[in-house]
């Protein structure tokens, strides 16, 4: 007998900047998989706040598309991005050095789960819709 069961999803959906997006090499055998920092963006445009979460990439596509701003990031360059996350959670921590060492801090931790657009330096790269069409295309 299937026992039915209920789940609720919290999503966050915004625009930020990339940062640190690296392939994570667990050191006990894992699977690799790669991560990155999103700083969100909030608030009216005349006094945004922001608000940094620290993501593990899911998804084949929000993988290829954090691969290729890697490329950008290297180089300097600014990533902004329309994204979606998911499993959204805080993670305390000890801050170890610098004028703030000893005090706790809170870390907001998520899975990236869609990339909508990329824009470097100004510049759209990448458009998930326009994906979305050329694939539609493709198989028609």
């Amino acid at each position: 007998m299937s026992e039915k069961r209920d789940y609720f999803n919290l999503h966050v959906r915004g625009l930020g900047y990339l940062d640190r997006a690296r392939e994570i090499r667990p050191k006990r055998g894992g699977k690799p998989f790669w991560a990155v920092d999103i700083t969100a963006i909030h608030g009216p445009a005349d006094a945004t706040q922001r608000t940094r979460f620290q993501c593990i990439v899911r998804g084949r596509e929000a993988e290829r598309v954090v691969r290729a701003a890697a490329r950008h990031l290297e180089a300097g360059r600014k990533v902004l991005a329309g994204f979606k996350l998911g499993d959204l959670y805080a993670e305390m921590y000890r801050i170890t050095s610098g004028e703030r060492a000893g005090e706790q801090g809170v870390a907001l931790k998520a899975r990236l789960l869609t990339v909508y657009w990329v824009k470097v330096d100004g510049r759209l790269v990448y458009s998930a819709e326009d994906r979305r069409g050329k694939a539609d295309a493709d198989a028609a």
